[in-house]
């Protein structure tokens, strides 16, 4: 059975996780912002022996390709590359959002009865978004939103929609009233659901080049100029 270690660095939470096959072998995870860059190598070399493997025993790394936070994105991929690279292995990616969603899913008695809507927050009024079936099809593509009060309007006047992650406290004010619109708190990503999702993929070979992969951003990054001259 493939040994498979996940990486979810999307948000500020920092997450890894090892799987056997589909058996899950342990998960690690830290919720301190910024704490990415320095953490992240030590918690995959801990997790690792905990487990009782080493890192020359990996099969694959699977990533959270995003979208999500630009620094965040760029920390998992960098690392998971340098593993990929270093050790000849694969390498996975696993949509940010497809792992949020199946965390609901998996809780959720008769999930086909609803859409899914995982959404991250994007600043402002803007989330990064999609929606989603049961079994993980595309209803509306991921995209960029602003929110209104309009957003889904056509879609929740049909199948109930469950929302979810850390864009849908904007949502929730705007549509309170509107029984078909459902909401779970405190929902975030994590490297198990990655994982999880990873296995197939591997069993497909559905592997990214390791040296042209780069995430999924969504948006461009813009950088700005400083505010002081520099003297």
């Amino acid at each position: 059975m493939p040994l498979l270690l996940a990486l979810e660095t999307s948000t500020t939470v920092c997450s890894i996780a090892l799987y056997k096959g589909q058996q899950l072998l342990g998960a690690s995870e830290l919720q301190i912002e910024k704490s990415h860059s320095s953490h992240i190598t030590v918690m995959v070399s801990q997790l690792v022996e905990n487990c009782g493997a080493t890192l020359q025993d990996l099969s694959a790394v699977a990533v959270s390709g995003g979208p999500g936070s630009y620094t965040g994105l760029r920390i998992g991929v960098s690392t998971a590359k340098g593993l990929c690279f270093s050790l000849n292995i694969p390498l996975l990616e696993v949509s940010t959002l497809y792992g949020l969603a199946a965390q609901v899913i998996s809780m959720t008695p008769n999930p086909d009865r609803y859409l899914f809507c995982p959404m991250l927050d994007a600043r402002r009024m803007e989330v990064y978004t999609c929606l989603l079936t049961h079994e993980l099809q595309e209803v509306e593509p991921i995209a960029p939103v602003v929110l209104d009060e309009h957003t889904l309007e056509a879609r929740l006047q049909g199948q109930p929609i469950i929302f979810f992650g850390s864009g849908a406290a904007k949502y929730k004010s705007m549509v309170n009233t509107k029984a078909e619109a459902l909401f779970i708190d405190g929902v975030l990503p994590n490297a198990k659901t990655i994982g999880a999702l990873a296995l197939p993929k591997y069993e497909e070979q559905a592997f990214e080049d390791v040296a042209y992969y780069e995430p999924f951003y969504l948006k461009d990054v813009y950088i700005t100029s400083p505010t002081k001259s520099v003297k």
